[in-house]
């Protein structure tokens, strides 16, 4: 007969595995993996389309906006989404997602500069079209010139200045 010592007997199957992953680590894992997902949310359809997602992740995140917070539905529209969640790469994602707002911090500094090339054409007038033809070869000058002259007033108007904002948008097509 073999005596065996108490150290022994208590001795777990998973006590030599390195790669054991406890309910507890895994489960926080999958809190994290939704998490991350909820932070998904906070980006509209059209960019999540630009994240090229796959399709039941995406089908999920828009799922997931149609439902009301606070409810069964919504719970567990969340656990499916903690599932996707797990079956994907991560990391593609998040390359993704920095890429996504990379672009969408260089429209905004692009729509600024024509905004506040704009506001210098509406306050300055036809010197400041001057320099902005010299700058831009591809502005029309008549064009620029009949904009800043309606758009100044509209605005002394008082009305909303449709006017303003086509020299916005032909600026931006043209200028940039």
């Amino acid at each position: 007969m073999k005596i065996i010592d108490e150290a022994e007997l208590n001795k777990q199957p998973y006590d030599n595995h390195n790669d054991y992953i406890s309910r507890t680590e895994d489960k926080r894992e999958s809190d994290e993996l939704q998490e991350f997902g909820l932070t998904l949310l906070k980006y509209s359809k059209k960019e999540l389309l630009q994240l090229d997602l796959e399709e039941r992740l995406y089908d999920c995140l828009i799922a997931l906006m149609s439902i009301k917070q606070k409810t069964e539905a919504y719970r567990r529209q969340l656990q499916l989404l903690g599932k996707i969640m797990r079956q994907i790469d991560i990391d593609e994602l998040k390359r993704s997602l920095t890429r996504l707002r990379t672009r969408t911090n260089n429209q905004s500094v692009q729509e600024q500069r024509v905004e506040k090339m704009q506001q210098q054409l509406l306050s300055e007038g036809d010197q400041a079209i001057q320099h902005l033809v010299e700058q831009h070869s591809n502005l029309d000058r008549q064009k620029l010139r009949q904009l800043v002259r309606k758009s100044n007033k509209e605005i002394a108007s008082g009305k909303e200045s449709k006017a303003a904002k086509e020299l916005f948008k032909y600026l931006q097509c043209e200028a940039l």
